[in-house]
């Protein structure tokens, strides 16, 4: 089914546009690497080609990798209803270099999109949109890149006397907790498996 599909597509290709077949998920996928300035053309072959009709784009995501120049990769899965197959486009890019959006194409991709840009900071070309979508308007940074502390920032929080969302650095209080790693049935019963918790409970014989 692989094999076929990639036939299909590089006969659609005709060598007219730089992609590079690869593998993935144990060779069960399809996955065609292109650059920023073929992504539009090689989505809209895939899309109106009839022996091929990737009509849907299902989503787009994005991968960092810190350690390379284009550290990011933009990921598009597409399906294809009529020939019951996927296909996995990619194409790389970094903080500055916008990619061309595909909402023209695929209207669904302003949110996806607009998710990646919140997410990563992946810039798109075109989109009419560019708006946070899961963080606050007001968020500083992009918290799935790698390189962004896992406490982020700033809190958030709701002040009532000042009537209003408020920002604060964020501030990693620890309270002091004791634990005696007892079950907390002991008082009750003894369960299958805690004899353990009263080994140490057991009384010195009275003289």
């Amino acid at each position: 089914m692989v094999d076929a599909l990639e036939a299909a597509i590089a006969a659609a290709l005709a060598g007219r546009l730089p992609v590079e077949f690869s593998r993935a998920n144990r060779g069960r996928e399809l996955v065609l690497r292109t650059s920023r300035e073929a992504l539009p053309a090689l989505m809209l072959l895939l899309r109106d080609e009839p022996s091929l009709d990737f009509a849907q784009l299902m989503d787009v995501c994005g991968v960092d990798h810190p350690s390379r120049p284009e550290r990011f990769d933009v990921v598009y899965n597409l399906l294809s209803m009529t020939k019951n197959a996927r296909v996995t486009v990619m194409v790389s890019t970094d903080e500055l270099l916008p990619v061309p959006s595909m909402a023209p194409l695929w209207p669904t991709a302003t949110w996806f999109e607009r998710e990646a840009w919140d997410m990563f900071g992946i810039t798109f070309a075109g989109l009419s949109d560019l708006r946070r979508l899961l963080t606050d308007y007001g968020f500083e940074g992009h918290p799935l890149r790698k390189d962004f502390p896992l406490t982020g920032f700033s809190e958030v929080r709701y002040d009532a006397e000042a009537g209003r969302v408020v920002y604060e650095p964020v501030k990693l209080t620890q309270d002091f907790r004791d634990f005696d790693f007892l079950s907390p049935w002991e008082a009750m019963t003894t369960l299958p498996g805690d004899e353990k918790v009263h080994l140490n409970r057991i009384e010195a014989p009275k003289e």
